[in-house]
């Protein structure tokens, strides 16, 4: 029995030492197979971490970093129009000649140009995203409807500058940089008013800028803002007022032509906008044959409107230096595209564009007739000398002293 038992006892460990050896030797090659794909798994954790952390920090920083410090990002400048000869004269070479001075690659650069129509611009905004901008610049063709475009850009994270006219209702707006458009107005209405002197309760004509741009509503307050009380006193009388669609020069010679029509061509002063709907009502005004020319306004500028100046049929324009706000839109533009800060005083206060107070740069217009073109256009290098006093313009410009 005792030798039955021990030979038990023999066989039971020599199960449980190959057992025990099967097991050991099962676990050694399973492992090199296991490890690794563990492993791999820690891994991928470090890696999905940040990125969840990058995602996070970006949204947090968005408004005032725009391209997350990246030099070699796209800007894109959408402009609206290009009846207004400034955009493709001014704006567009002004902005890339700084942009290039700040070390940034024109080949980076997004332009586009709507050509006054606002959906074109959406479509334009939307391929510029597509195409990796990190920094919108603006001038909407529609201020309203522009909303639409930078609510899509702060999804995509792309910062806004609303360039020149004010983008409305909506808060994803970072900056906006223009002129104190309701003193544009004020001043070409101040201007008639001093050309018309002392004539008793004058008949005007105001030629208004288009419906869809908030700057022609600011141009529209200022300049009512000084006509308005001199209605009301029998100082002065508005005989026809026309908002004109898209600021079209044709549009508004056929406003002027109407208002001719309707006043019997007894009109005693003009307010056009800007010099393109001015040049529209002065040929309107040629063609009905009143000589002399009564007085009209204008704004932006246009080399056409100085020489007009020059020679007596239009009265005056505004000179918003442009220079120093392309320039001032592309340091925004490189600032918030390379993380870097604003330079200190560049903004000046904030402007309410109907829903948020948004960051602004405002700058301060400047009203031009004959007397003070060479101390404003040419002094400022707007125009030199010789573009504007050709030979058409030679005399008149000698009579002027501008040379």
């Amino acid at each position: 029995m005792l030798r039955n038992r021990s030979y038990l006892a023999l066989c039971l460990f020599a199960a449980i030492a190959i057992l025990a050896t099967a097991c050991g030797s099962s676990t050694p090659t399973s492992s090199p197979t296991t490890a690794p794909a563990a492993t791999t798994a820690a891994t991928t954790q470090p890696t999905t971490a940040p990125a969840a952390t990058t995602a996070s920090t970006q949204a947090a920083t968005a408004p005032s970093t725009g391209g997350g410090g990246n030099a070699n990002g796209k800007i894109a400048i959408l402009l609206p129009e290009t009846k207004t000869a400034r955009y493709e004269a001014q704006d567009l070479p002004l902005f890339k000649a700084k942009l290039q001075s700040l070390g940034f690659n024109l080949n980076n650069l997004i332009y586009s140009n709507a050509n006054q129509d606002a959906a074109a611009q959406q479509q334009q905004a939307e391929a510029a995203l597509t195409n990796g901008a990190k920094v919108l610049v603006l001038d909407p063709v529609d201020s309203k409807a522009a909303a639409t475009i930078a609510d899509a850009a702060k999804a995509a994270n792309v910062p806004v500058i609303s360039y020149d006219r004010l983008i409305t209702g909506t808060a994803n707006v970072n900056y906006y940089i223009s002129f104190d458009n309701i003193q544009v107005g004020k001043l070409q209405a101040q201007s008639l008013m001093t050309a018309l002197g002392t004539k008793a309760n004058p008949t005007i004509v105001m030629i208004n800028g288009s419906p869809t741009d908030n700057n022609a509503k600011l141009f529209k307050q200022g300049a009512h803002s000084v006509f308005d009380p001199l209605v009301s006193s029998g100082k002065l009388t508005i005989g026809a007022e026309y908002d004109t669609p898209d600021w079209s020069p044709d549009q508004a010679q056929t406003e002027m032509t109407q208002a001719l029509t309707k006043l019997s061509n007894k009109v005693d002063g003009v307010y056009a906008a800007n010099d393109g709907t001015g040049g529209g009502a002065i040929a309107a005004m040629k063609a009905a044959g009143l000589n002399p020319l009564p007085p009209t306004t204008g704004q932006d500028a246009e080399l056409a409107a100085i020489q007009r100046i020059l020679v007596g049929e239009q009265y005056m324009t505004v000179y918003k230096a442009i220079k120093p706000e392309a320039e001032d839109a592309a340091t925004l533009a490189y600032s918030l595209l390379t993380g870097t800060a604003v330079p200190s005083g560049l903004v000046t206060g904030t402007t309410n564009n109907g829903t948020a107070d948004i960051q602004s740069i405002i700058l301060t217009p400047v009203a031009v007739t004959k007397d003070n073109i060479e101390s404003t256009v040419v002094k400022d290098a707007f125009y030199t000398v010789a573009q504007i006093c050709t030979t058409d313009f030679a005399s008149a410009c000698a009579t002027a002293g501008v040379k």
